[in-house]
C-alpha cells in the first residue's frame, strides 16, 4: 500500500531527526532560534517561518509529524518528483507560518482596540469581556492571582481611578506577554499539506491505521476528517490548548490549492 522511502523524505526525516537529537543531547537552544515568533516582534526573523519546520517540542511531536511523512510522503514524491515534492513540502510549510502569522496579527489588533477602548471609556464590562478573551477570565494560573480584582473588586469600584489603572496595567501586560512569548515550532503544517495532496491525489486508496479505527478507510475520508478537526477545534478552541491550528490548515489549504490548480505539473 505505501512505498519504498524516498530520497527527499528520507533527507526531510534525518533533517528534523538530527535536530531533535542535537537540541537534546548537546543542550543547544535550537528551538528558540529556530521557532516562529510574532511577526512583528523584535525576536522575528524572516528565516523562522521556514526553519520553524525543523524544530519540535519534544518527541511525541517530532513522532506524530515524522509518522505522517514517513507514510504519505513517499508515494506523493514518486508522483510529483523529488524536486517538486520538496517545493510542496516547504510550500505548505511557510504557508502554514504566513497563515499563522497573519491570525496573530489579527488578534493583535483586536486585542489593541480592546485596551484602546477600555482606555477611552473604562468600564468592568470591558475588562470582563476583555478577560474572558484573552484570558479565560484570568482563571489560568499564570493570571489567577488578578481573578478578584476581575470580578469582585473593581467591578464594585468602577470610578475608582487607581484601579482603573492597575487593570489598564494588566490588560497591558498581557498583550506585551502574548507578543513576546508567542512561538510556533514543528513540521505539522507541511506534513499535513502531504497529507492533504495525498488523499486529493489518491482519494479511493484505502489505509489501515495503527490505532483506531481497526478496519481499512480511503484517503479521502481520512483527510476530510482531519480537516474537519482542525476546523472545529479552531471554533471550539479550548482555553488550555496551545496547539497551532490555524497553521494546520494554512498548511492545508496551500496543498488543496497547489494539488486543485495543479501548480506543479507532474514530473
Amino acid at each position: 500500500m505505501f512505498a519504498p522511502i524516498t530520497p527527499t523524505v528520507r533527507m526531510l526525516l534525518l533533517l528534523n531527526i538530527g535536530v531533535f537529537l542535537i537540541e537534546s543531547f548537546l543542550g543547544l537552544p535550537l528551538s528558540s532560534i529556530l521557532s516562529l515568533k510574532y511577526l512583528f516582534s523584535e525576536n522575528f526573523q524572516p528565516y523562522q517561518v521556514f526553519t520553524y519546520m525543523f524544530v519540535h517540542a519534544d518527541f511525541w511531536h517530532l513522532f506524530g509529524n515524522m509518522i505522517v511523512l514517513f507514510f504519505f510522503g513517499p508515494m506523493l514524491e514518486n508522483f510529483l518528483g523529488s524536486n517538486k515534492f520538496l517545493i510542496f513540502y516547504v510550500a505548505c510549510g511557510i504557508g502554514a507560518s504566513l497563515f499563522h502569522g497573519l491570525i496573530n496579527y489579527l488578534e493583535m489588533a483586536q486585542m489593541e482596540d480592546a485596551i484602546a477602548s477600555f482606555r477611552a471609556v473604562p468600564s468592568p464590562e470591558k475588562f470582563l469581556e476583555f478577560a474572558n478573551d484573552y484570558a479565560n477570565g484570568f482563571t489560568g494560573q499564570r493570571y489567577f492571582k488578578f481573578y478578584n480584582l476581575v470580578h469582585e473588586i473593581y467591578p464594585g469600584n468602577p470610578d475608582n481611578q487607581q484601579l482603573q489603572g492597575e487593570v489598564l496595567g494588566i490588560m497591558e501586560s498581557l498583550r506585551n506577554s502574548y507578543v513576546s512569548q508567542s512561538s510556533m515550532l514543528g513540521a505539522s503544517g507541511a506534513t499535513l499539506g502531504v497529507l492533504l495532496g495525498f488523499g486529493l491525489l489518491f482519494p479511493e486508496m484505502e489505509i489501515r491505521l495503527l490505532f483506531f479505527p481497526f478496519f481499512p478507510i480511503k484517503a479521502i475520508y481520512l483527510v476530510t476528517f482531519f480537516a474537519a478537526y482542525e476546523i472545529y477545534s479552531v471554533i471550539e478552541q479550548r482555553p488550555d490548548d496551545n496547539i497551532a491550528h490555524f497553521a494546520h490548515i494554512g498548511g492545508m489549504l496551500i496543498a488543496f490549492i497547489i494539488i486543485k490548480f495543479n501548480i506543479l505539473k507532474h514530473k
